[in-house]
């Protein structure tokens, strides 16, 4: 019955957000619409009322997609990117929404405007978006004190407030500013290294971004020499929170095998395939007129997502946890990430497509997918693919 009713209440908010919502937001700037989102979510995070009649319209749960991984706990494995609540506004009501974490940012060692307006687009057709941001945010010192804030009042329930949890898992990504003062490898590495420090206690742990395509200077740290000058100095930092690497899918196995090279010597315990891409030699591109600069994401990430984390995964053995990231809209997209080699998940342009009710119809789905393959909990599906491709290997007959 529980699932019956939510999903009639899905089906209500879907159909609600398609015929009278989205044909509205998508007649207004994207950046514009964004922004409204933000100020409207804050208000809703700000008391108990509204966070509970959000929680009613859109919160799913199911035991199967719960999961300790790192020594966090997941009460389901999706997640919000990092380029959404930039500067950490929504962290009350994003759980509500029935996310099973959110990653901030990506926040810098400078207070960055970003990238000239306009820097965001849609691709209808598509269903991508055209990003251009240029790692816009309020700086890692504002930031943290807003996280601060947040934590703060969870604190007495706690011994100590470095105990202290926020309501789902929250992750900090770091980034480069986007500026030519932190062009050079040494400074861009002094810019990772403030921000890094501010978060050393906020949050359950740590993205490092070297993968945004719209910033000065470009991606120096996928140079794997930069990398590891990069990684040696995070590695020097106290901290108990596990560190992801966020890569480009734009790479060629001989750069990743590098990478993943470099990484192995260091703290890294993790993954997210994948970042958005600058190629425009995508068949799933149905639009002819790009803008020149900026990331493409939605949809014609999909299969790029998906080869990363597949490789990722075989290449490594599954030693690392990926977070597949790109071209997520439906439980069987993300179900198809789970069994290529993903344990968690993260999605933005699907919800601006789709609606914020795609979250519980993803949730909800997955459970289905699981209990019809016949696994008891998420985890137990991840990288599934890949063994039974050796299963069936190994069975072959050869004359």
């Amino acid at each position: 019955m529980k699932d019956f009713l939510i999903n009639i209440r899905n089906k209500i908010i879907s159909f609600l957000y398609k015929t009278l919502a989205k044909p509205v937001f998508f007649q207004i700037d994207p950046e514009t619409v964004h922004n409204l989102i933000l100020i409207f979510g804050k208000f809703l995070g700000s008391n108990p009322i509204t966070r509970f009649l959000t929680k009613l319209l859109f919160y799913y749960s199911d035991k199967k997609l719960s999961q300790t991984i790192l020594g966090i706990h997941f009460p389901n494995p999706i997640g919000l990117a990092a380029g959404f609540d930039k500067d950490a506004e929504l962290t009350k009501i994003l759980p509500e929404v029935g996310f099973g974490f959110i990653e901030v940012g990506s926040i810098t060692g400078l207070p960055c405007e970003g990238n000239p307006r306009p820097r965001l687009w849609r691709l209808k057709k598509s269903k991508g978006l055209v990003v251009y941001y240029g790692l816009k945010n309020e700086g890692c010192e504002k930031i943290a004190k807003k996280l601060k804030t947040a934590k703060a009042l969870l604190w007495p329930s706690h011994q100590s407030f470095a105990q202290a949890k926020h309501l789902i898992p929250v992750g900090t990504s770091i980034a480069k500013t986007n500026c030519k003062e932190t062009s050079t490898c040494q400074t861009g590495i002094d810019d990772y290294v403030k921000a890094y420090k501010e978060f050393t206690e906020i949050g359950e742990y740590f993205t490092i971004n070297i993968s945004c395509p719209n910033t000065f200077g470009g991606e120096p740290f996928t140079n794997p020499e930069h990398l590891d000058k990069l990684l040696t100095e995070i590695d020097k930092i106290k901290t108990q929170k596990p560190i992801f690497l966020k890569i480009s899918p734009d790479l060629f196995n001989d750069q990743i095998n590098k990478i993943i090279e470099v990484v192995e010597k260091h703290k890294i315990k993790g993954f997210i395939c994948t970042n958005i891409t600058k190629n425009r030699n995508n068949a799933k591109i149905l639009e002819k007129n790009l803008p020149k600069e900026g990331g493409v994401s939605g949809r014609p990430l999909k299969d790029l997502s998906d080869k990363l984390i597949s490789y990722v995964y075989t290449k490594t053995k599954g030693k690392y946890v990926i977070i597949g990231c790109g071209g997520i809209f439906t439980a069987e997209d993300a179900y198809k990430k789970i069994r290529l080699g993903a344990s968690l998940l993260q999605l933005i342009t699907g919800m601006i497509f789709k609606g914020p009710q795609v979250i519980s119809e993803i949730n909800q789905g997955l459970a289905k997918l699981l209990k019809k393959d016949g696994f008891k909990n998420i985890s137990e599906a991840v990288g599934k693919n890949h063994v039974e491709v050796e299963r069936l290997n190994r069975d072959k007959i050869v004359f």
